[in-house]
This record gives structure tokens, sequence and C-alpha cells, in this order.
């Protein structure tokens, strides 16, 4: 039997989702493998901007316009751990390859870099991040709890958090007032 990837792909909740953790929630599959999957919910900022979080971390942003964005919320798992989406890849010390041009990292060189104004161009910088076991997102996605789609980068960098879901479902073609809560299975 042939294995799937839905890496590079958005998950959208589905309305019928009973977790209020991803109610209404865009996360960007990072990987896929049969082993599980993990990515980054992002449409889910914090009332925490960037700015603090990096003062935490002893290094100050100063008045650099980065530091008034938002802090997401990126997921569940490992909620005191910071994971930097970032576009370009870059050359960082932990770093997972998404695709040709998107990486999530977890090493601080990469938050030193965009302190000194030298890291990625565009980046969401989360605590946490959503993780699936072996089979158990398959069995999410058969019983309608999420949608998926090709994630399209401009949905993460460019598209304000409020606006991220209905962006998302539009790349389905799919107007976000019509979903409902009720699945029916063919």
């Amino acid at each position: 039997m042939k294995s799937f990837s839905l890496t590079d792909h958005f998950l959208i909740a589905m309305p019928s989702l009973a977790d209020s953790l991803f109610e209404h929630a865009v996360v960007y599959l990072c990987e896929h493998t049969e082993r599980g999957a993990m990515g980054v919910v992002v449409n889910r900022p914090s009332d925490m901007t960037l700015s603090t979080l990096f003062e935490q971390v002893h290094l100050p942003l100063g008045g650099a316009p980065i530091g008034r964005a938002p802090l997401y919320l990126g997921g569940p798992v490992q909620t005191d751990r910071g994971f930097v989406l970032h576009q370009p890849l870059g050359q960082w010390q932990s770093t997972l390859t998404v695709n040709e041009t998107v990486g999530l990292t977890t090493s601080k060189d990469v938050l030193s870099a965009i302190c000194k104004d030298e890291g990625p161009e565009q980046v969401l910088i989360s605590l946490g991040y959503a993780g699936w076991g072996a089979g158990q997102l398959e069995r999410e996605l058969a019983s309608n709890a999420w949608l998926t789609v090709p994630a399209h980068t401009d949905v993460i960098f460019s598209t304000p958090p409020e606006a991220r879901f209905a962006a998302a479902l539009r790349l389905l073609g799919i107007d976000p007032l019509a979903l409902s809560a009720q699945a029916g299975h063919a």
C-alpha cells in the first residue's frame, strides 16, 4: 500500500471537530510520514508580542517593527518551546525542511539573526505545535474532522490571522458560511 504525505498542506478544522483547541484552526503541516504528523496552527495569535518573547530569551528587538507582531499558539505539544516557521529556508542549526522555500526552526540562532535584522524575510513564531501519532491524523481525516488543501505561503505570511481560516477555505473554493457542523458519509 502506497502511503501519501500531506506535508506542506493546510489542515482546516471542520465545524464538527469537537476539540476546542482546534476550533476554526488552520494547521500548516510541516511533516507527515508513516510515523505521524506535526504542524503549526497559523491562525491563533496570542496576546503576547514578539518583543516580549525576545526579551524573555535575552534577545531584545529594540524598536524593530517585527516586535509588534504576535506570538502564536502553535498547538498543544511542547508549549514551552518556540518554533519559527520561516521563508526562505536559510541555514539554521535545527531546521525541518518543509519544502524548497519554507522551514521550521527550533534553534536560537534564527532568533539571534532576527534581532540583527539578518533573519528570514518572513516569520511566524509560535509556542508549541500540533502533533499526531502514527495513523491518528488519517483516522481524523476519515471521520471528517479536517479538510486538506495544498498550502500557499501568502495565507501564512501575508494574510491577517483572523482571515486565514476563510482564505484557506477559499483555496478549496469553499465559502466559510457554507460549512455545516453536520457531516455525511457516502
